[in-house]
């Protein structure tokens, strides 16, 4: 089992890079550079600074922080109470997802060396949005582009929502989180860009995994899974 999560995580990484795939992480690097560089990245950091807005983006990356643990071991814990195997694959899925959304970041984050914002000033007055250090760990991999917090959540909400495409409740439920971890990251400790960064590269991640698992499930197979709500397309391409 392990074996196979190692295999299929490293496989599931190279596929976000490949093919078509690579235009996602290029609409992010787009996005970025245009949100850099008309300087709403900078005025919307200074149009959110207020002791409300630090006390939600505090509860975000707390929440952002223990979720991607808690999640996939409950699903996990979870089937083994209802006895359906089904809930295994989709908690592996799932931590994968989180997984490979993390480690994508990290990457990006050793070559970008973007500098983050002052968190702690309510009043900014210096722009630092445009401070990229490129090159390899020139700013460490704990702050900037693209925020992992949003990737990691948007990977796993992803992963669900591909996973059950007919559970509508899941979907909205998934969102909602996601957002709620992105957006707060965006105006407490990360950019506006590298939330928007975060979320494309998270959603193409979540939905690769998910798919690579759906695929490996039925062929298992696990009779628990209902085939209808199956994605329509097994591309692994967005």
């Amino acid at each position: 089992m392990l074996k196979t999560f190692l295999n299929s995580l490293s496989k599931n990484i190279i596929t976000s890079f490949s093919e078509k795939n690579i235009l996602w992480h290029l609409l992010a690097i787009t996005l970025t550079y245009i949100l850099v560089t008309s300087g709403f990245d900078w005025f919307y950091f200074k149009e959110t600074r207020n002791e409300i807005v630090r006390s939600i983006a505090m509860s975000a990356g707390f929440v952002g922080f223990f979720v991607p643990v808690l999640l996939p071991l409950g699903i996990h814990i979870w089937g083994k109470i209802k006895e359906k195997s089904e809930h295994t694959m989709v908690s592996l899925a799932v931590a994968q997802a989180g997984i490979a959304g993390f480690l994508i970041s990290v990457f990006y984050k050793s070559l970008t060396g973007r500098m983050p914002p002052e968190i702690g000033n309510l009043n900014p007055v210096i722009d630092m949005s445009n401070q990229f250090n490129f090159g390899f760990l020139e700013h460490g991999v704990f702050w900037g582009w693209p925020s992992s917090h949003t990737a990691v959540a948007f990977a796993m909400s992803f992963a669900l929502i591909t996973f059950y495409p007919n559970k509508k409740y899941i979907k909205y439920i998934a969102i909602l989180y996601a957002f709620f971890i992105g957006i707060g990251a965006s105006i407490g400790f990360h950019w506006f860009s590298e939330f928007v960064a975060g979320a494309i590269i998270g959603t193409l991640i979540g939905t690769i995994v998910s798919k690579s698992y759906y695929q490996l499930a039925i062929i298992a197979p696990i009779t628990t899974i209902d085939t209808s709500e199956q994605p329509a397309s097994k591309s692994q391409s967005l």
